[in-house]
């Protein structure tokens, strides 16, 4: 595979092709906003540079990182000892001492011989002369010398020149015209071309100040071997001497864009030195004439990537159009978890893939863009089956677009649907491991949806009149609908507790989480807090704390635009998540040798991702996540379920332990109540029960249900959800509603002969509304057929409590959105079918003053009954 079947060329000027990127390349690299340093033909990168870092992670180490860790060796073996003695790499980084730059690393021109290199395994910063004057002359004879007056008082000697390599920027060490480093490769390699020097030229020529002779049997092979040589490594540097001008620009500006990404993959010096000797040992001109096959895999990746940002500096979104491809960085976006290249060029006819690429162009371009990649790739999907259909069957391979019949499009929707019945492969659609995927009924609904899309599209925008496309070939692909949606059902009590014993959950940290990545305290949260996937996977690092003594558990509910909600959790789960923030905290310190700052901990995520994330602000996948749980659920033998049938669990938990769906909804973040019935799997027996959560105080209390003026306009949800109280374990059945008299309640009798309906005591619930509103019809018949207006207005002034209490039980209905399920609930007696103690209620009193007052705040009855229904849920 060659990096040049990566990025398309020109065509129309292939002799101008270099120069024209360079010159592209030429003025992005002079623009200010180009960092300097990749300007240079030697790139030095500081040791702290936040995207190319060298230097060892310990804090004011000099040293350089070794064996691809980010330690030096030194520190590296101390660490090894540490971990067997148990310590963490957070505890080793916190106490490691730094070591000084190691002395064969030190290099420099001599202090005295500017010219002249200065010995690397020592401090003294001398050249090999000055370095033996001292060490054997001086030291040992006058002990009192101050070092730096002697080096004052020195001559300097004239240098050997640099290094004769071609790609070597160092000083020669000796008369032969190498640096140290070249000189040990030289007799590493046999010394082609025979160079040498006499011996003991340093005793016979060099100290007594006489010429040195060198000595060369083929100076020919001397030269090439130095052109050929690769130059010696040093820490920080990448040396791109010897590239052609176009492969030096696209390195230099390759190396720029790669730390201008939010999330880069880790591009270690070594690696990039090493990609630039094989390219320059090839001859290379630019990226795209190197042969991947023979490069190692993380130089592969790394050229590949490259290629991805010269593309969107080479191409224009039209020129993207001609080579068969598309970026969608070049529209401002990138999906999430996906590359921005999109590759068209599987779909071999001309009019085909240009009416895709336009499509997908719109699509993005639209203020509807579809939030992730799926609708592209199902049409992408759509395109490709049809293209190669159309290469094998239609007339002239499908490349001409007036040539195409209804006869064509029938045998396309005949051979797919054939496909898909006897389980047959696609024609050209490859799974993960290159193997054709099988053509089943969602991928022929993607496939029939898509193509119907792509070409109605097309009549309908005038590009198929253009193209001479067949109307009747347009329209004869069918709708195929789509998979039917069906709601999520909770777990089985089974399934339920396998999933959450402990047996179980240490396998799915010991057997698929050996990193201890967070899997397990994902699952917990989620089962806990019945909590989206991606709400758990993309928590901040501080998601959780204690206000007034209370754990607090914070979040983004990004699916309906609900951002920082936070809910109320157990203890156990607010210690769960303190240990996770902990060992975050200890990867981030193990990381960078140093704990982040306050700005850091706040872009921190708490589960953090291993892949492209130096700074921790990653969060896992969903699908790192599903993967593993998906394996781990196949090896319990449980049967299919995933992830998200515990949010429906717990709605249906929260239902029969007497939450309404008020409650529900707000728990769980739904938009609606009608959401909130989709997971909670209402039966008729459910909406009874939330029926009488539904109370409201009865006729005989000073003030019975009376609310706003008008007999139509409702509680708002905020007033109705303002008023609810708990009375959980505190009333028991009575006709017409319940009884809240605690001496009856605990089974005493009732000391007013059961006159409930005069009785302050009494309350009314949701269920009793059309009863209510019966005894209301059958008062209303009984005035008007009164024998004169003085019994019937008694009779009105006698039933007027009942009434207002009949109204305040309708609008608090009304405003929680139950009150056409009360008046659809028939029940004569609704005490027959009480099976519980019902949790809410409304007081007369809260009711009455609610219809004065706009706003109506939390009482404190209110606060203490959602306190309970937090403390029932958490």
């Amino acid at each position: 595979m060659t990096a040049n079947s990566l990025l398309p060329l020109y065509t129309e000027r292939p002799d101008r092709e270099g120069r024209d990127r360079l010159e592209i390349l030429t003025a992005l690299i002079g623009a200010p906003s180009f960092a300097p340093l990749f300007r240079e033909t030697l790139v030095r990168i500081p040791q702290d540079h936040p995207v190319y870092q060298w230097g060892c992670v310990v804090g004011a180490c000099e040293r350089v990182r070794s064996g691809g860790t980010d330690l030096c060796s030194n520190h590296f073996q101390q660490w090894s000892k540490a971990r067997e003695s148990g310590a963490t790499q957070a505890e080793f980084l916190t106490t490691a001492q730094p070591l000084s730059r190691a002395e064969f690393e030190r290099e420099g021109p001599c202090l005295i011989c500017p010219e002249r290199p200065a010995e690397p395994r020592t401090d003294l910063r001398l050249c090999r002369y000055h370095y033996s004057s001292w060490k054997y002359y001086v030291a040992p004879r006058e002990s009192g010398v101050d070092f730096e007056q002697w080096v004052a008082e020195q001559e300097p000697r004239e240098g050997y020149g640099h290094c004769e390599a071609m790609v070597c920027p160092g000083l020669a060490e000796s008369p032969l015209g190498l640096c140290s480093w070249h000189w040990h490769r030289y007799k590493r390699d046999h010394r082609p071309g025979g160079a040498a020097l006499p011996a003991s030229w340093w005793q016979r020529h060099e100290s007594q100040g006489r010429p040195v002779p060198v000595s060369c049997t083929d100076e020919n092979a001397l030269r090439t071997w130095c052109a050929m040589v690769d130059p010696a490594p040093r820490p920080g540097l990448v040396n791109l001497r010897g590239l052609r001008p176009l492969l030096r620009a696209e390195i230099q500006y390759t190396l720029f864009a790669h730390t201008q990404q939010d999330r880069h993959s880790i591009w270690r010096l070594e690696w990039i030195q090493k990609l630039v000797n094989l390219a320059r040992e090839r001859g290379a001109g630019s990226l795209t004439d190197l042969d991947l096959d023979d490069f190692p895999r993380f130089h592969t990746s790394i050229v590949k990537k490259m290629l991805h940002y010269l593309r969107l500096v080479y191409f224009t979104p039209e020129q993207t159009r001609d080579a068969g491809f598309l970026e969608t960085d070049h529209f401002g976006i990138c999906s999430p978890h996906r590359a921005s290249h999109i590759d068209l060029t599987r779909i071999t006819q001309r009019w085909l893939r240009d009416l895709l690429w336009d499509y997908i162009a719109e699509l993005i371009r639209s203020p509807h863009r579809p939030r992730t990649a799926v609708p592209i790739d199902g049409i992408r999907r759509a395109c490709t089956e049809l293209s190669a259909f159309m290469e094998v069957d239609a007339p002239g391979g499908g490349h001409d677009p007036a040539a195409l019949r209804v006869e064509h499009m029938h045998r396309f929707i005949a051979d797919q649907r054939h496909r898909e019945r006897h389980g047959m492969p696609s024609l050209v659609m490859k799974g993960l491991y290159g193997k054709l995927s099988t053509v089943t009924s969602v991928t022929r609904t993607d496939v029939f949806n898509g193509v119907r899309k792509l070409l109605r599209n097309a009549l309908e925008n005038g590009t198929a009149e253009r193209l001479g496309l067949d109307r009747e070939f347009i329209i004869a692909m069918p709708f195929a609908g789509g998979e039917p949606l069906r709601a999520r059902r909770p777990f089985p009590d089974e399934v339920a507790r396998a999933l959450t014993e402990e047996a179980n959950l240490a396998r799915l940290a010991e057997q698929y989480d050996p990193d201890d990545q967070g899997m397990r305290d994902v699952w917990e949260t989620i089962v806990l807090t019945g909590r989206r996937v991606n709400e758990v996977l993309k928590l901040r690092w501080n998601c959780i704390g204690r206000y007034g003594g209370l754990p607090m558990f914070w979040h983004d509910q990004t699916k309906v635009g609900n951002y920082d909600a936070a809910i109320r959790i157990p203890d156990r789960l607010y210690d769960l998540l303190a240990e996770r923030q902990r060992k975050t905290l200890d990867r981030f310190v193990a990381r960078h040798g140093r704990r982040p700052t306050s700005a850091e901990r706040t872009q921190l995520a708490l589960f953090t991702s291993k892949v492209r994330n130096p700074d921790g602000s990653t969060a896992l996948s969903y699908q790192w996540f599903h993967r593993r749980f998906k394996e781990w659920i196949t090896e319990l033998d449980l049967g299919h379920h995933v992830p998200h049938q515990a949010r429906h669990t717990l709605a249906t938990s929260l239902l029969r332990a007497g939450a309404s769906l008020t409650h529900i909804r707000r728990y769980l973040g739904q938009v609606s109540d009608r959401m909130a019935e989709h997971y909670v799997h209402l039966t008729s027996e459910d909406l009874e029960n939330v029926l009488q959560h539904v109370w409201v105080t009865g006729p005989g209390t000073a003030q019975p249900g009376e609310l706003l003026a008008g007999e139509t306009t409702p509680l708002t949800r905020e007033q109705a959800q303002a008023l609810a109280i708990d009375l959980a374990r505190r009333s028991t059945p009575a006709e017409g509603g319940f009884c809240t008299f605690q001496p009856v309640v605990d089974g005493g009798a009732c000391p007013w002969n059961l006159d409930c309906h005069n009785c302050d005591k009494f309350v009314l619930s949701g269920a009793d509304l059309l009863y209510w509103r019966r005894k209301r019809e059958q008062w209303r018949l009984l005035a008007e057929g009164a024998p004169d207006d003085a019994t019937a207005d008694y009779l009105h002034r006698h039933f007027e409590p009942t009434a207002r209490a009949i109204d305040g039980l309708e609008k608090a209905l009304a405003g929680l959105g139950l009150l056409d399920d009360a008046l659809a609930l028939d029940l004569r007696k609704p005490q027959d079918y009480f099976h519980r103690v019902w949790s809410t209620a409304f007081r007369a009193a809260d009711l009455a003053d609610a219809g004065s007052d706009e706003e109506v705040e939390y009482s404190n009855t209110c606060t203490t009954g959602g306190d309970d229904l937090e403390q029932d849920i958490a």
